[in-house]
């Protein structure tokens, strides 16, 4: 009798290519995740999506099937160089302002514990697939900076990193909440200021928006060409900000555009 594992051992997109190999090979076989970046810890390793990205878009081939287990050394940590181990903890980040405030309060101490702050970055990622694994409701959530980020990988030809990415998208959903949803001033430059510390962008050239605002239409929340964010009324709390209208978008971007 043969066992067939496989071994994904790397970055998120080799991760999530050992998942998908594991996924569809004979209908779906055991594979194990062992990630080498921060990204790949908090974010791609954990939840079962698996999958790539075509030239079309993000994430448009996949599955979902969740490693037997997750192997997370932070020794690997030390091979990244100073933008991937930035990128990554714009994942982290996020989990702190949907979800658990202890991370932005963790982000700013002087010497930063980041095995606790992968542990709990991990945990509220865990916690929400849990109750929502193939991304119903609940898990959108997650989503949080990432409509507009992904449309910022795809305009930039990936030449921003994942979590670059996300971390101006997460600007640009802090205003927008600050608009649609009531959250704070406060809470909005926060953002700014933590994402600020690990020399993360939070601004993208002003001339992209039209080429954004087209990518934005491809964006798998988007139903009926109704567009939808996920937003935070406050910190930790998250809330669905449905057929936003493009023209209040185009005067978000005009607040955090350069």
């Amino acid at each position: 009798t043969f066992y067939y594992l496989v071994v994904g051992i790397g970055g998120g997109a080799i991760t999530a290519i050992a998942g998908f190999a594991a996924a569809t090979y004979l209908r779906g076989i055991d594979w194990i995740a062992i990630p080498t970046s921060v990204a790949g810890s908090v974010d791609a390793a954990i939840g079962g999506k698996t999958g790539a990205n075509l030239d079309y878009g993000k994430n448009l081939v996949g599955s979902f099937h969740s490693p037997r287990t997750v192997l997370i050394d932070h020794s690997w940590f030390a091979t990244l160089s100073d933008r991937d181990f930035a990128a990554g903890l714009a994942e982290v980040v996020k989990c702190g302002f949907i979800s658990d405030y202890k991370i932005l309060n963790l982000v700013q101490e002087d010497e930063i514990n980041y095995s606790e702050l992968i542990r709990r970055a991990v945990k509220v990622k865990a916690e929400v697939v849990s109750k929502d694994f193939r991304e119903s409701r609940l898990r959108e959530i997650l989503n949080y900076g990432h409509t507009l980020g992904h449309a910022i990988e795809k305009d930039s030809k990936y030449k921003l990193r994942h979590g670059e990415a996300v971390s101006i998208g997460m600007v640009f959903a802090a205003e927008l909440s600050k608009d649609l949803a009531g959250l704070d001033s406060d809470a909005v430059e926060l953002h700014r200021e933590l994402l600020n510390r690990f020399n993360l962008p939070i601004k993208y050239p002003r001339n992209r928006w039209k080429s954004l605002a087209t990518l934005l239409l491809q964006d798998k929340k988007v139903k009926q060409d109704k567009l939808r964010f996920i937003g935070i009324s406050r910190i930790g709390k998250p809330v669905w900000l449905e057929d936003v209208l493009s023209s209040q978008l185009a005067i978000v971007y005009e607040r955090i555009a350069k």
